[in-house]
Formats: structure tokens, C-alpha cells, sequence
């Protein structure tokens, strides 16, 4: 940028101020900070016109005060090299960064909350066919999955500092557009502080048999409070248990067609077949994950045989579909985990708690579950999407809620 166009973008940018457009604060931001203004010739007064002008215009928020603070203080600097130096405007500029450091000050120190110290960190045990692969790899998979598909520009974070302008209708304005592409930040939060589950490999959810995925296909008659696994053969639906032939049409809209693919993901470990050598290694885990495929009503369940062990006392676990499904035609259940299972056996129990790290922990496994959205006939979701995320929350009995009116007020 030549000294002329930098004088004459300086001008646009204080033309956009004396206007009150909304995409001043964000131009002229990104401008201080990726540029030397003097070694682009502006002079000391435009420089100090620059800064000031946008230091006055953050956002009236406190996390926004430390670029805030940054900005005034280089006026400062600059202020006795100006024209306008006098010492009432001299002081007024430092009772404003007094003020604004005293603000910033305390934000962070009300931002500050102190951990209990008989507070004891939670540890969530758990047990899987692939730990390398969900405890890591999945992990790593859903980060660049959120980042890519929902991360600020570097401009959208530039104009979060700013708000106070007039908005006008400029849907095509990039300088203004600063919110996140999915939700407000407690929403990003949750996507990206959590522990994810999704699979290796596409699984397609249909109404319809045709063009299933490679890896194989499973079918169920699922409708609210019933569900059946069948399959196909000879030409006719039969139950999949003893091979009873049944009087349902392949049209039926309760039936549900499950299908996965090959393995995708090259970070996957591909191990043989035990119960079929033949069967080529990129389909022996889809093919398992499909053979323990069940349904639960119109849900199918995906069971990924991932086992977490808890304290229930403290933690319980929500277990929830990710916010992304609706996108791809699905909906997913939701579950809180509160100790182990019920209805499981005596002799499970036994065996699952005859270790030393077990005593005083629950297990229980994180499932998928999953139905078409209603008017939705076919749904894929591709391998490395998240599909479920886990997030511990505090055990029922070791949190109340208060109504604020019976608590007393101070003397």
C-alpha cells in the first residue's frame, strides 16, 4: 500500500465513521493492526484521529477492553507528537485508560472463580474395541469437523469487538458478519468441548431398500412403541430370527433400512474377520457394527461397544445427538446415564466389578440412536461426522435449585 492509498483508505475509513456505518469498528481495527501507520506516512494527527475514533466505539463489553486499552494507550503515546496536545485533553485520556483498566481489572477478577479445594477431579474410565481410534483419533476428527465447518474469519473475530453502531440491512456486507455460522457461543461451546462418538465408515438410514451402501444391510420394522428386525429373502420379508415369512410389503412406511460402508477413515486399524477370514478387513468392522444393530421403535440403535465407567454418586453422563444431524435428515435421542444397567445380569455385574479401580463405579454404554426426521426418506451420514457427544454433568443430589426470592437479603 502506497502513502496515497493509505491516506485515501484512512479517509474512507473516517468517512464510514462520521456515517456511523457498523463496518467502521471492523475496517478500521484490522487496519491498525496489520499495519505500521507510520511507515505508511500517515501523520501523527491522523493517526491519533484513527485510533481514538475506533478505541470509542468498542463494543460496551469488558472482554472487549484489553484491544480497547491497547489502542488508547498508543494514543497516549502519540498525543504529544500531535497538534492537539494540551494538557485538559492530556488528562481526560488517562482518566479513560484508568477507567477502562479498572474495568478490566475487575471483569477479570469476577471471571476468576476459585476451585473448591476438596473439589476432586472426576475421572470417566473408558473401555472400547479401538481406544487408539475413539479416545483419539475420533477426537481429533470432530475438532477439524467443528473448526472447518463453523470457525470465525479472521474478520468475523476483527467485528465481535464491535456493536454499538446502527445496524442497517447489508446481509452482504462480510465486514459486518461476526456470528457464529451455528449458534451463540455457549452452543459452539458444546460442539467443541465434549467428547464425540462417530464411526469410520458411512451408515445410510433409509425408508427405502434401494441403493444401500457396499458394507451390507440390516432391515426393521420399527413404528412408536414396536420394532422388528427382518430380512429378505426370496423375494419376501421374513423375520430375522427363525425365518418366519411375513405379510409386509417392501413399500411399508415403518420399514427401516440400515446400511454402512466400507471403512473410510486410513487412521483406522483394519483387522480381519474372525468369524469370516474371507471377508475383506475395510468391512469386517462395519460388518460387526451392523450384525449388533438394533432398534428401539422408530430409533436405530448403533451400538460401537464403547463402555464408560463413572462415580454415579457425582457424575452422571447426557448423552445427546449432535446438533448437525437435522442437516443430513436425522434426528438423535438423547439419554441421561445416571449408574449401570438395570436390567442386566447377575453374572455381568460380578465380572464387571471384580477389578480394584472398579469399586465404587458405574458403567454403562454409549449407543447411537438415531431416526429419520418425519418427511425425511433417506439419510447418509459420512464417515469422521460426529454423530453423538458425550457431557458429564453433576448427579442429581449434589446440586438444588434455589428460588432466588426465599434467600435473604443482607442487613
Amino acid at each position: 500500500m502506497t502513502h496515497e492509498d493509505a491516506r485515501a483508505y484512512l479517509n474512507y475509513l473516517l468517512t464510514l465513521n462520521l456515517r456511523q456505518e457498523e463496518a467502521f469498528g471492523p475496517l478500521a481495527l484490522a487496519f491498525v493492526k496489520e499495519n505500521d501507520l507510520s511507515q505508511l506516512g500517515l501523520l501523527p494527527e491522523e493517526q491519533f484521529n484513527l485510533l481514538m475514533a475506533t478505541a470509542t466505539i468498542f463494543s460496551a463489553e469488558p472482554k472487549r477492553y484489553t484491544m480497547k486499552l491497547e489502542l488508547l494507550q498508543k494514543a497516549r503515546q502519540l498525543l504529544t507528537s500531535t497538534r492537539y496536545d494540551n494538557p485538559e485533553l492530556s488528562q481526560d485520556l488517562e482518566h479513560l485508560i484508568k477507567k477502562t483498566q479498572s474495568d478490566l481489572q475487575r471483569y477479570s477478577e469476577a471471571m476468576k472463580v476459585p476451585r473448591p479445594q476438596a473439589l476432586d477431579r472426576q475421572s470417566l474410565i473408558v473401555e472400547t474395541d479401538f481406544p487408539e481410534y475413539y479416545l483419539e483419533v475420533a477426537q481429533k476428527r470432530a475438532s477439524s469437523y467443528y473448526q472447518e465447518k463453523y470457525r470465525l474469519t479472521k474478520e468475523a473475530k476483527t467485528a465481535q469487538h464491535f456493536g454499538g453502531a446502527p445496524k442497517k440491512f447489508e446481509p452482504e456486507n462480510p465486514s459486518i458478519h461476526k456470528e457464529f455460522p451455528g449458534a451463540c457461543a455457549p452452543f459452539m461451546n458444546a460442539r467443541t468441548n465434549a467428547f464425540h462418538l462417530l464411526l469410520p465408515f458411512d451408515l445410510k438410514i433409509s425408508r427405502s431398500p434401494e441403493d444401500p451402501l457396499e458394507g451390507g444391510i440390516r432391515i426393521f420394522y420399527g413404528k412408536m412403541g414396536y420394532s422388528y428386525p427382518l430380512r429378505y429373502e426370496m423375494g419376501k420379508l421374513c423375520s430375522y430370527h427363525d425365518g418366519q415369512v411375513l405379510d409386509v410389503d417392501l413399500q411399508d412406511p415403518n420399514l427401516i433400512f440400515v446400511s454402512v460402508s466400507a471403512i473410510k477413515d486410513p487412521d483406522f486399524p483394519l483387522h480381519p474377520s474372525e468369524s469370516n477370514p474371507s471377508l475383506p478387513p475395510e468391512l469386517a468392522y462395519p460388518m460387526a457394527i451392523l450384525e449388533h444393530t438394533g432398534s428401539l421403535g422408530p430409533f436405530i440403535q448403533v451400538s460401537c461397544n464403547v463402555k464408560v465407567w463413572f462415580d454415579a454418586a457425582i457424575v452422571s453422563l447426557l448423552i445427546q445427538g449432535a446438533p448437525d444431524l437435522a442437516e443430513y435428515g436425522l434426528q438423535g435421542g438423547a439419554g441421561l446415564m445416571t449408574r449401570s444397567y438395570a436390567s442386566d445380569k447377575i453374572e455381568s455385574y460380578v465380572e464387571n466389578l471384580s477389578q480394584p479401580w472398579q469399586e465404587g463405579l458405574s458403567f454403562n454404554f454409549v449407543n447411537l440412536h438415531l431416526a429419520l426426521n418425519p418427511g425425511s426418506d433417506s439419510a447418509t451420514i459420512p464417515s469422521g461426522t460426529p454423530i453423538f457427544s458425550v457431557f458429564p454433568v453433576l448427579n442429581r443430589q449434589c446440586y438444588r435449585y434455589i428460588d432466588r426470592r426465599t434467600i435473604d437479603q443482607p442487613s
